[in-house]
Parts: structure tokens; C-alpha cells; sequence
């Protein structure tokens, strides 16, 4: 198992910035990538970012060029353990809930946090 806490939410100005952290325990050695996606109010979850344990990354088409997503450098592992979601230039439909998941390279499971609210005021 896999537990996924996500941290970093909160309010903040049209233009401005937050960090949001990603933190997994237990049996990270299974993870294969961590993911941000997010869910406004009426609307389906969507991809934010993503980052593979060899090191790709992706991001989704709305948030290209203002969000960067990173991991722990200071950990020599090849295990994932604490992913990043710097969010810049943040505009009020970047509002919603995050979320984070871990994939298992072993199995079809996936693993969720339980989200955090980030609320853009314009």
C-alpha cells in the first residue's frame, strides 16, 4: 500500500503563486509515477501534471509554462517520495481541488490523496 498526503492549498490573487507538496509513504518502492490532476466545481477531474519515476514528465495543456512539477532532490533513491506542483501566473479557473495520485508499476492500482483546495481570487 500507498499512502498520498497532499499539502500547500490556499487562497490567493490572480498572478500569483503557490507550492503544492505531494508526500508518499509506505511501499514507494511500487510507484511508478505521481500525478496532479485537479476538479473544479461541475466539472470532470483533469490532468494537471505528471512526473515517471525515469524522470518524464507531462503537463496538461492549461497549466504549460506556469506549472512546474519536481521531486525531493535531496533523496538519493530512485524512489519517488515527495513530488512538487509549483503553480506561477495562477488565474481563477486555475481554482478547484488537487489532487495527487500514485500509480503501481506492479499492479492497476492507483493511489489518491484526499486533495487540497486551491482558490484564485481575481
Amino acid at each position: 500500500q500507498v499512502q498520498v498526503v497532499e499539502s500547500g492549498g490556499g487562497l490567493v490573487q490572480a498572478g500569483g503563486s503557490l507550492r503544492l507538496s505531494c508526500a508518499t509513504s509506505g511501499s514507494t518502492f511500487r510507484i511508478n509515477a505521481i500525478g496532479w490532476y485537479r476538479q473544479a466545481p461541475g466539472k470532470q477531474r483533469e490532468l494537471v501534471a505528471t512526473f515517471n519515476r525515469d524522470g518524464r514528465t507531462n503537463y496538461g495543456d492549461s497549466v504549460k509554462d506556469r506549472f512546474t512539477i519536481s521531486r525531493d532532490s535531496a533523496k538519493n533513491t530512485a524512489n519517488l517520495g515527495t513530488v512538487y506542483l509549483e503553480m506561477n501566473r495562477l488565474k481563477p479557473e486555475d481554482t478547484a481541488v488537487y489532487y495527487c495520485n500514485a500509480d503501481d508499476r506492479y499492479s492497476t492500482s492507483v493511489f489518491w490523496g484526499q486533495g487540497t483546495q486551491v482558490t484564485v481570487s481575481s
